[in-house]
């Protein structure tokens, strides 16, 4: 069976998300995505919210394709999470050039960690692009209509959450 990582934060998940994950069952018998735990970056929402948030997201996505996704909270390096949930491939998003400098970075230094664990990378849909969490949330907190960035249910949870 073939292991897939889709690592993230998650905070909230977008339709750019959705579309990688989406994309990414194609090649995989089974999807992990990890819900990062990164305290560094101070998410607007809970590990818990995120990861709910996230399996109602996959649950469409699963009736649709047949495939088996499981969420998974992560706190360690994602190479020993890779290895934890048996993962032999990572799944990686790329929106531009400058998220692959960073991305070349990750790669080199998991391969040096563990050479076994290959990393596939994604190119966002063309649509989907310029979505990323922090400018949805940023959109969002100004009055902003982000629904052409999340489905309807994340972006009920998203104002709902700016409104406390």
């Amino acid at each position: 069976m073939r292991i897939g990582l889709y690592p993230g934060t998650f905070d909230p998940i977008t339709l750019g998300h959705v579309d990688i994950i989406q994309r990414a069952m194609a090649l995989v018998d089974r999807l992990v995505i990890g819900v990062a735990i990164n305290r560094d970056k101070g998410p607007l929402f809970s590990l818990e919210e995120r990861v709910a948030m996230v399996e109602a997201e996959c649950k469409a996505i699963t009736a649709k394709t047949g495939g088996e996704i499981v969420v998974h909270p992560f706190e360690n390096l994602l190479i020993d999470c890779a290895r934890d949930v048996g993962a032999s491939v990572i799944v990686r998003g790329l929106r531009a050039v400058a998220d692959f400098e960073y991305e070349f970075q990750m790669v080199g230094m998991n391969r040096a960690l563990d050479s076994s664990i290959e990393t596939v990378f994604m190119m966002a849909d063309a649509r989907r692009q310029a979505i990323a969490s922090k400018l949805v949330k940023e959109i969002a907190r100004l009055g902003g209509d982000v629904s052409k960035f999340v489905t309807p249910a994340v972006e009920a949870q998203l104002v709902a959450k700016l409104r406390r």
